[in-house]
């Protein structure tokens, strides 16, 4: 199985989900999509072994994968889809004490580095959200002293919900619930970038927001047309007062609301058999 299987504990949700061991997930026989994605579910550079599945989260992926002539397409809904259906009261609020907005800023990742003007993004933050700011940091930018205080001098609560792992190491694998329960107190959701956390948060009330510097990443290939074509084909996702009612369709879309499978259906379609869950 990829590593990349096992980012953010994804796979863990899964084997879960289907009643299996959780701590130690059986393989996926393929690749399963980590993130939100503007193409067919991967970044240019993936290498595949030949005839793997790939599961996506969406119909979209799908199709513009078999644009390119690439086969082997499953749609089978993002893993947090699997989590909620589990976790439904997760630090869930009553909804006149959620409060405030969690910011995520878009990140690095082990092998390239953000730069941007953070102190010009956190004025547009404090002139732009109306109540208290939680900022969410990789741990690529988290563990950086000189990004970290910038946003901590702000007067920002600071968070990290860890490392989504690499190579099978590191992984934490409650990464996603804990940030489940982050989204669930808050009233918005907001990023410099369109990204998964927007989507996730969205997904469960908050209401999102996309806007400042998107800051560049060291060594960011181009291939998928960059932030000016996300925000030519995702413009009602862009600005910082989205109407959530609007946008609900289009969320539940990309993340593959519809395509939940049964726990018995992932079990058949990964082979998954009972003899895994030891």
């Amino acid at each position: 199985m990829h590593h990349h299987n096992h980012y953010y504990g994804q796979a863990h949700i899964l084997a879960r989900y289907c009643g299996l061991n959780d701590r130690y997930p059986p393989p996926i026989p393929g690749y399963l999509q980590h993130g939100w994605n503007v193409f067919d579910g991967w970044n240019p550079q993936h290498e595949f072994y030949p005839g793997a599945w790939r599961f996506t989260w969406s119909d979209a992926p799908r199709r513009r994968g078999l644009m390119l002539g690439r086969r082997e397409y499953r749609v089978i809904g993002a893993p947090w889809n699997y989590l909620l259906a589990m976790e439904p009261d997760l630090g869930v609020v009553p909804d006149h004490e959620r409060v405030g907005t969690l910011w995520f800023l878009f990140h690095g990742w082990e092998r390239g580095e953000i730069a941007g003007e953070h102190a010009r993004l956190i004025d547009e933050i404090k002139e732009t959200e109306p109540g208290p700011v939680t900022m969410s940091l990789y741990y690529t930018e988290y563990e950086r002293p000189e990004i970290r205080s910038f946003y901590q001098d702000a007067g920002f609560r600071v968070i990290c919900f860890g490392k989504r792992g690499w190579n099978y190491e590191g992984t934490n694998r409650t990464f996603l619930h804990h940030q489940l329960a982050e989204l669930r107190r808050h009233k918005r959701v907001a990023s410099n970038r369109l990204s998964t956390a927007v989507f996730y948060g969205a997904s469960v009330g908050c209401v999102p927001a996309v806007y400042g510097d998107p800051m560049e990443l060291a060594g960011e290939d181009t291939a998928f047309g960059g932030t000016e074509r996300i925000a030519r084909l995702w413009p009602d996702l862009h600005g910082k007062d989205i109407d959530l009612d609007s946008v609900r369709a289009l969320v539940d879309g990309e993340l593959g609301c519809a395509s939940l499978h049964s726990p018995d259906e992932l079990r058949l379609l990964f082979d998954w058999g009972r003899d895994d869950e030891h």
